[in-house]
């Protein structure tokens, strides 16, 4: 099993003066809780993507961890997210036969959630994300901003990473060169069955200083 985790955002809404996964949360980065998580799954291959003037930072932080046998790689992410996935894809080898893609950003996911999710691909699944209910009603609006209709509640989820392919599935996503906000996305518009497998509210992605702070929290155990 192959990780591609994703860091090479910029973060302009956590208004930092660095890239978010180079922002510190209690001691360490961003990136460096999001690895120990990433590391506790056991994944064989490991890559890395940041941006391109922080390859170095990112390769000091890997060589605190214990790596644990896992083949692990820095690599320079793109100008979008899909360019940064498939630069991650890139650095993994064929003996990757399932993929997880996981944002730096979900910093705290718990190795639970791995382990759902890589259950499930082993299990003969083409995607798998994880997802918890949504809380709220929520409406589809128009241009105009009327609403169009109500979703039933219950059908929704709100969905994190890491998301988990089959490698060639994830590939002829990627390639097919479509725009979308998740690979999940990618994968469900060439046809192919997606998923959802239990989440964590743990799980959140810290975009803006009040994720951050209710990160620290959460570390903090309050």
């Amino acid at each position: 099993m192959g990780v591609v985790v994703v860091a090479a955002g910029s973060g302009t809404r956590l208004g930092a003066s660095r890239p978010k996964a180079f922002v510190e949360l209690r001691g360490a980065t961003i990136l460096e809780h999001a690895l120990r998580g990433v590391l506790e799954s056991a994944p064989g291959e490991l890559a890395v993507v940041v941006p391109e003037e922080l390859v170095g930072e990112a390769q000091q932080i890997l060589a605190r961890l214990d790596l644990a046998g896992t083949r692990a790689s820095v690599v320079a992410g793109g100008a979008e997210r899909s360019d940064s996935v498939n630069a991650g894809l890139r650095a993994l080898t064929d003996a990757s036969r399932h993929v997880l893609v996981h944002d730096a950003a979900r910093c705290l996911t718990p190795v639970a959630v791995f382990e759902r999710v890589l259950a499930a691909l082993r299990a003969g699944a083409e995607g798998v994300v994880p997802g918890v209910p949504v809380v709220d009603t929520i409406k589809v609006v128009d241009a105009s901003g009327h609403i169009v209709s109500t979703p039933l509640r219950k059908s929704l989820r709100a969905v994190q990473t890491p998301q988990g392919f089959a490698r060639d599935v994830l590939a002829a996503a990627h390639a097919a060169g479509a725009a979308a906000t998740d690979d999940a996305a990618l994968v469900e518009a060439l046809g192919y069955a997606v998923l959802v497998v239990e989440g964590d509210e743990r799980a959140l992605k810290v975009t803006t200083p009040d994720d951050l702070a209710r990160a620290e929290r959460l570390l903090a155990g309050a």
